[in-house]
Formats: C-alpha cells, sequence, structure tokens
C-alpha cells in the first residue's frame, strides 16, 4: 500500500473513462506522470444491461452495470473515480467541418488574434436543435494555405480555421449522461465513439493523409473517414457482431449464449478446406456430463450435440456480407471510393473475429487492418485489443485535452491552454492550474 500511494502522489494527474456499449461496459482509471507518461492503474469490465444499439433502455440497469464497472477498475488501485468520460456510439452522431478567418493586416499574430478568431467561430455553428459534443479547431490557414498547426508569432494578411463540430441527438445524450449520474459519478465530457476509437488505433499521418476507420460493435457499425487531421465524414450501419451471433442461434435452433461461445472459440470469416472434418460442440467443456448433450441437440448437429465447422463459417460468412455491403454504401456516400478510397482500419469488438481483415480486404477491394490500442504501462493484455480502442481512446483524449472554442472568451482556459505546452513558463502555468482544478 505505501509503495502503490507514494506512485500516485508522482502522478500530475488521473483520468477514467467508462464505455457504455450494448455487449460489455467497460471502465479505465488512467495516470498521467508530472513528465507526461501515461500509465494504466486499473481497468474492469462486465457484461452490459439496460443499453441497446448505444441507446439506454433500462436506466437502472444501465447504472448499476456502470457503478459495477467502476468498481472492478477501482479494485486494488487505490484510487476512487468521482467523474467520468464516456463515449457516444449511436444518438444520430453527425459531424461537420466550420471554416472562418478573419483580417490581420501582415502583422505578427498574437494570442489574442488566435481568441478572436476562435470567438468568431462560436457564432459559425449551427447545431438546428441538436447538442454540440465537441467544437475544436483541426488546423489553422495563413492567406488561405492549410495545414497550420500554430500560427502564433506568424504573419498573414487573413488568419483562418477549420472547426471540427460533431453533433448527436440531445435527448439520448442525456440518457446516457443520468444513467452516470445514478451510478454516483460526474460526467467530465462526452466524446463521439469515433473519434475515441482513432484517438487511440489511428496515427497522426493516417488522420492527416485520409483513412477510414470502421469500428464493428454489437448491434452497430460506426464508419467514420479521417482526413486532414479531422474526422470528415461519418455513417451508421445498424448492424454488428451481435447480427451474426444471432444468425448462428436462428440457424442451428441454439441459445444465444451457445452461439456466442461458438462465433468467438470457432467462426472465422475465412473458409478452409479442413472445415468440413472438423466437429464443433456446441454447449462447452463441463455443462454436458459423460457424453450426454445439456438440452436439445442443435439443428443438423451428431448425437454429441456437435456441429459441422463448415456450416458455422457459412452462416458467419453469410452475415458479414451483408455488414461488408452496408460499409460499403456507408463509404461512397462519405466518398471513400474509387480513387479517394484508401487504408481501412477495422475496430471493436468485431474486428477481433479470425480472419476479419482478410476477408474485408477481399470484399472492399482496399487495403484493410486491425486497429488496436496502444500498449499502454499497466494495460492487462486482454485489454489490448480492437474490443478495447474506444476505452483507451476516452483516455488518450482527455489526456490530449484538446482546445473546444466554446471555452473560448470564458477566461485564460481557452487557446492560451492550446500554447501553454510549448513554453516551459506556461508548460509549468498549466500544471498548476490542473493541480488547483484536481486538488481544491
Amino acid at each position: 500500500m505505501a509503495s502503490r500511494a507514494a506512485n500516485q502522489r508522482r502522478l500530475a494527474r488521473t483520468y477514467a473513462a467508462v464505455n457504455i456499449g450494448s455487449f460489455r461496459i467497460s471502465a479505465m482509471i488512467m495516470g498521467e506522470t508530472e513528465n507526461g507518461d501515461l500509465q494504466v492503474l486499473g481497468s474492469g469490465h462486465r457484461a452490459s444491461a439496460g443499453i441497446k444499439r448505444g441507446y439506454v433502455t433500462d436506466m437502472d440497469a444501465a447504472a448499476h452495470a456502470i457503478r459495477d464497472a467502476v468498481e472492478r477498475a477501482e479494485k486494488d488501485t487505490g484510487v476512487s473515480v468521482r467523474s467520468v468520460w464516456i463515449a457516444c456510439a449511436g444518438a444520430g452522431l453527425a459531424s461537420n467541418v466550420v471554416s472562418v478567418d478573419i483580417e490581420i493586416g501582415g502583422r505578427r499574430i498574437e494570442d489574442e488574434d488566435v481568441e478572436q478568431l476562435l470567438i468568431e467561430a462560436q457564432d459559425m455553428i449551427q447545431p438546428d436543435g441538436r447538442k454540440v459534443l465537441h467544437a475544436q479547431p483541426a488546423h489553422y490557414t495563413l492567406d488561405g494555405a492549410h495545414g497550420v498547426a500554430n500560427p502564433r508569432g506568424l504573419h498573414a494578411e487573413r488568419l483562418g480555421v477549420d472547426i471540427h463540430v460533431m453533433l448527436a441527438d440531445g435527448a439520448p445524450v442525456r440518457n446516457l449522461t443520468e444513467a452516470v449520474q445514478n451510478a454516483h459519478l460526474d460526467v467530465e465530457g462526452v466524446v463521439a465513439a469515433p473519434l475515441a476509437a482513432g484517438h487511440a488505433c489511428l496515427t497522426p499521418e493516417e488522420r492527416e493523409l485520409g483513412v477510414a476507420l470502421v469500428e464493428i460493435g454489437a448491434d452497430i457499425t460506426n464508419v467514420a473517414v479521417f482526413a486532414g487531421g479531422m474526422l470528415l465524414g461519418l455513417q451508421a450501419v445498424p448492424m454488428g457482431s451481435g447480427s451474426i451471433t444471432d444468425a448462428i442461434a436462428s440457424s442451428f435452433g441454439i441459445r444465444r449464449s451457445q452461439a456466442e461461445r461458438l462465433k468467438c472459440v470457432a467462426g472465422s470469416a475465412i473458409a478452409s478446406p479442413s472445415d468440413h472434418r472438423e466437429l464443433i460442440p456446441v454447449s462447452p467443456p463441463g455443462e454436458s456430463g459423460e457424453g450426454v448433450p445439456a438440452g436439445p441437440l442443435a439443428r443438423g448437429a451428431d448425437d454429441k450435440n456437435r456441429i459441422v465447422r463448415a456450416e458455422l463459417v457459412a452462416v458467419v460468412t453469410q452475415q458479414l456480407g451483408l455488414l461488408t455491403a452496408e460499409i460499403g454504401k456507408a463509404l461512397k456516400a462519405i466518398g471513400f471510393s474509387g480513387a479517394r478510397a484508401g487504408q481501412v482500419v477495422l475496430t471493436g469488438g468485431g474486428a477481433e473475429l479470425a480472419g476479419m481483415a482478410d476477408f474485408m480486404q477481399s470484399a472492399l477491394g482496399q487495403p484493410v487492418r486491425i486497429g488496436r490500442p496502444p500498449q499502454l504501462t499497466g494495460m492487462p493484455e486482454a485489454h489490448h485489443a480492437p474490443a478495447f480502442s474506444t476505452l483507451a481512446g476516452l483516455c488518450l483524449y482527455a489526456a490530449d485535452d484538446p482546445v473546444d472554442i466554446r471555452a473560448v472568451g470564458a477566461g485564460r482556459g481557452g487557446v492560451y491552454r492550446a500554447f501553454a505546452r510549448e513554453t516551459g513558463v506556461m508548460a509549468l502555468a498549466a500544471r498548476l492550474m490542473r493541480a488547483v482544478r484536481e486538488y481544491f
């Protein structure tokens, strides 16, 4: 206990995140040391409850599951979580880019000029009755030239900025927030799930040059396209890995829990010649007696309740074909097709199915790789997996501390925070401000 307490005293700040999915609810606590290193202090997950397609369907069940997941992450860490960052995967997410510029007159750009620019950009946001999750400066322009990360100290006739705005339907976001509050936690921030997952498994170069991120959840698949450092387009497909599980359960007349196990243990997106000779037990080891199957036989099973693996793979690939077709339509609708298409990154729990990348690459005709979160210090090996990309991304997003233009003009916490990392004095001031917020 003493060594753990000493270790935590060296932490400048801690972040906690909860990913509220339809299949599982997971929590992570991350610490940032004084020199900026990140380490996972604790993590935990449990089966989801009260959530369907990213929406709260049972407030009490969802709140209990969230509290349970957080307590599992808190166990043995010595850290008590009071507030969390959460991800929003449903709620009609939509991405938009707003551009605005102001006259500089050729002089040197100061902090006040950037702040004025971002304040003027606030008036350009048109939510049309929806909730704004993010309104962040992606990059600046000098006299129309794009790609400027920090214009301070440069000269220009006109200074512009591209603002990335993420919108969501208000009621579903309020329900998610209330479920967390009912679990006796404050909500530090709500982050669009594709943005969080992109922080975890896309490189800055990929986000700049152009990449599609396909996050396959249990009930929903989010297809997002990044370019120029921003999330430029987003489409939600109302299908996910749960659709494959349901198809297996229906095809073989078995319970959903059995179908989920079969998919994870023996399912594959790629058929093999040996599949026709391999028999797979429908019931897990220990569920059956001495050669006696537990419960009714699966459709097409032998007297020991075993099915031919080829039949399972056929069901899996048929559903994957439907899902891939919808993903292809979404990519085309966003404009990520033909000569403009490039790398596709698969993440989310559905990306863990054996052979998924090869199947998608063949079906989409584009290079495909699996995206997973970085192996952070203290992260369990099991969480270095696509299913936990959004969870890890939430913590990384919080640590990155991006500027939101809605906070600019309300004191020195706005645009000055973005420049505080550049000089030693201002970096020290930023750390002091964070310490005050954390402990007082």
